[in-house]
């Protein structure tokens, strides 16, 4: 389903510069200022590429101040691990994104073959997962002077609908001393949940219900959907003080995205910097690692007509971090320590 869903909570205004985000609705993945810190969130080759247990966990609550406005938790954990005398890694990535009358769940196992190459390590990765979409048709409102959409839509479902779907991505990572980068495709089968106004998932087409009324079919995509990220390390000489410059490109073939940040770590605790999101936010972030905990925030002002009726986006990030050793002497010990 490709339209715009009017609720009894969005002003005609408000509602105007939503209309491309719900056309689209249920396409999957946010673009987070954090990209740079859930990593595996975009790309699942990026699981365990420290020697680290790593977990991440936060929200982000996008343009503040318009109902029915996108919010997304994303929890991530991943590891290397070692079989056969070989290294591996392995990782699971949690969403949950409400936004208007939609509402998606994404859960996936991430799981790569690492290997040595070019002065570092290359992982070559799989993620499957499954898809939840959810819209709450009980709650849709079309005025009746509406000069788009009739007051009684058959493209819309009336009452509240549900369904899974198989999600699958790929990915391939690089890890140098000094940078890191990645290309995925995530959603690469096209998952597209099918259900009916009756809230049973089936096949396209309609049939009759056991009332005798034509149950009327709904289809939900997330589309496949591109990356490429990068990220550097430079120490500033004789300094207690790094520069830390990232890059997120997103693409669906049709519409590409273009993240940069850039921070400053100090004596690898603390971290400020900012960044700009292509045609969309300014935003600055402050951050801090101790003892393996790990603590983030965000702010978005937005650069983009949105910025009109929101404040901007908040978001805020945690984590911890646990050593493993895979030496033979200190094979079964553990400790805590900061990552970059």
């Amino acid at each position: 389903m490709k339209r715009a869903i009017y609720t009894r909570r969005l002003p005609a205004f408000v509602l105007g510069m939503l209309l491309c985000v719900l056309s689209a609705a249920a396409q999957g993945d946010a673009l987070l200022t954090h990209y740079w810190a859930v990593p595996t969130y975009y790309n699942p080759a990026a699981a365990g590429d420290t020697d680290n247990i790593r977990l991440r966990g936060g929200m982000r609550m996008q343009w503040v101040g318009i109902d029915g406005a996108p919010k997304t938790f994303v929890g991530a954990a991943d590891m290397p691990f070692r079989f056969i005398g070989k290294r591996f890694g392995t990782g699971i990535v949690v969403q949950q994104e409400s936004m208007g009358l939609f509402r998606n769940l994404t859960v996936n196992a991430q799981i790569g073959y690492k290997f040595k190459a070019l002065k570092g390590e290359f992982t070559a990765a799989l993620q499957v997962g499954f898809f939840n979409e959810q819209f709450k048709g009980s709650e849709v409102y079309i005025p009746d002077d509406d000069d788009f959409h009739q007051s009684a839509d058959d493209a819309i479902p009336n009452r509240d609908v549900a369904g899974n779907a198989l999600d699958l991505g790929i990915g391939v990572y690089y890890v140098h001393k000094r940078f890191k980068a990645g290309l995925s495709l995530l959603h690469a089968n096209n998952p597209t949940v099918t259900f009916s106004s009756e809230g049973e998932n089936s096949s396209p087409g309609a049939s009759t219900g056991a009332s005798g009324e034509t149950a009327k079919k709904y289809q939900f995509t997330a589309g496949r959907m591109a990356y490429f990220t990068a990220e550097g390390n430079i120490p500033i000489k004789n300094t207690l003080f790094e520069v830390i410059p990232s890059l997120l490109v997103r693409s669906d073939f049709s519409f590409t995205d273009v993240a940069v940040s850039g921070r400053v770590r100090y004596n690898k605790i603390f971290t400020a910097g900012i960044g700009y999101r292509y045609d969309d936010a300014v935003s600055i972030m402050l951050g801090a690692e101790v003892k393996g905990i790990f603590i983030g925030y965000s702010y978005d002002y937005h650069t983009s007509a949105v910025s009109r009726a929101s404040s901007g986006s908040h978001e805020i990030f945690a984590g911890y971090n646990l050593k493993l050793d895979f030496s033979e002497k200190n094979r079964n010990k553990h400790k805590s320590i900061r990552i970059m």
